[in-house]
């Protein structure tokens, strides 16, 4: 799934998801051209298992998506037997 073009406030995304055992989801950002930005491709965005309200989504190990509030930016959601019932941008406690 990709979404339209989005501008977001915040420092991070969460989402509400739930995968079975076997299931997945991950993560891509891309620019409003469908380009994905680098350091959060696909690639770059581990596989997210399990049943949570709220998690954050990391790229090698980072959350910080300040740079890129303000600014469209499109996301692409990869699900292999999951559900994504939510998501949305947080600041940094």
């Amino acid at each position: 799934m990709i979404t339209k073009p989005i501008i977001f406030r915040g420092g991070k995304l969460v989402m509400n998801l739930s995968t079975s055992a076997a299931g997945s989801v991950r993560v891509e950002i891309a620019g409003a051209d469908g380009e994905p930005i680098a350091g959060y491709t696909l690639s770059e965005c581990p596989g997210i298992y399990g049943d949570q309200i709220e998690r954050t989504i990391t790229w090698n190990g980072r959350s910080d998506l300040s740079r890129l509030a303000g600014r469209p930016i499109r996301l692409r959601f990869v699900l292999r037997d999951a559900d994504l019932f939510a998501f949305g941008f947080r600041d940094d406690p």
